[in-house]
């Protein structure tokens, strides 16, 4: 017979989080400034699959701010303020690798080294500026449509721009497999589970969000059409699968600072797409 245990010992016992639910504590704090969970220490190991999920919460936050300043903020104020917001919460995390990687791009056979060198070049100058110009271009076309709209893609953007790096890891070689390399992001390869087991948190996801988006998204008394629909929630797939190919290519790999930059442009070219989408439609204006 087990011994006996009394309230205070069963008190005494901490929580044993299962591994995932650490793997997700520790992805919530490597991929954003958000604060740690409680009682649940973070591990880093398989993080990556849950990226995408994090990403819906980063959106989500700056599709609440996308709503709540639609009625007293102008459009550009509104753009500018998101922008900064998205910046915010990842402490420049992804930010920081799309300007390396431009570097590496214009050092060519030098692009490691070029892309560890914590200076800014040039390349990386136009990279930071294009980023932002392209992201403000997409959000203003989506200012005059129905605030439901833009907020659905800001967090689909954000969604897609974090399935891009699992399809890095999964289909490209890590650069820095040397140890005196280094390389922050080593462990994802390390740790990886093959596509379909590293996909599946985000296929979890997606499923609700899509019906959260046709009910967020419906302008009025309207139901958005399904092929709207599907558009506003698929915008992202196409950078999130060309991104990864491309950087692969002209790098002969991946690296940390090229995750960084599939998530960067793959979100911005996402919601691009979706201003010149929803910009010409006849949806209803907002107001």
């Amino acid at each position: 017979m087990a011994p006996h245990r009394s309230c205070d010992d069963a008190r005494a016992q901490p929580f044993q989080a299962p591994p995932w639910l650490r793997d997700l504590a520790g992805a919530w704090v490597f991929y954003s400034v958000l604060p740690a969970w409680p009682a649940i220490p973070p591990r880093f190991e398989r993080i990556a699959r849950f990226a995408p999920l994090i990403g819906v919460v980063l959106g989500g936050l700056q599709a609440l701010l996308w709503l709540l300043s639609e009625a007293w903020l102008p459009a550009g104020a509104r753009v500018a303020l998101v922008i900064a917001l998205a910046l915010v919460l990842t402490g420049g995390l992804h930010h920081d690798g799309a300007l390396d990687t431009a570097d590496g791009l214009a050092a060519g056979p030098r692009a490691l080294e070029a892309m560890q060198d914590s200076r800014v070049g040039a390349a990386a100058v136009q990279a930071a500026l294009l980023l932002v110009l392209l992201r403000a271009a997409g959000l203003l076309c989506l200012a005059p449509v129905a605030a439901g709209i833009g907020a659905a893609a800001l967090v689909w953007a954000a969604f897609w721009g974090r399935v891009a790096p699992l399809l890095a890891m999964h289909r490209y070689p890590y650069l820095r497999q040397a140890p005196a390399a280094g390389g922050t992001a080593a462990f994802h390869r390390r740790h990886w589970a093959g596509l379909a087991a590293e996909l599946l948190p985000a296929l979890l996801v997606a499923v609700p969000l899509l019906a959260a988006t046709a009910v967020v998204s419906a302008a009025g008394d309207r139901t958005l059409p399904a092929a709207r629909l599907i558009a506003l929630a698929g915008a992202g797939l196409v950078p999130a699968l060309l991104l990864p190919r491309w950087l692969g290519r002209r790098l002969g790999g991946h690296s940390g600072d090229s995750y960084g930059a599939c998530v960067e442009w793959s979100e911005t070219l996402a919601l691009l797409l979706s201003g010149l989408l929803w910009s010409g439609l006849s949806l209803p204006v907002a107001g």
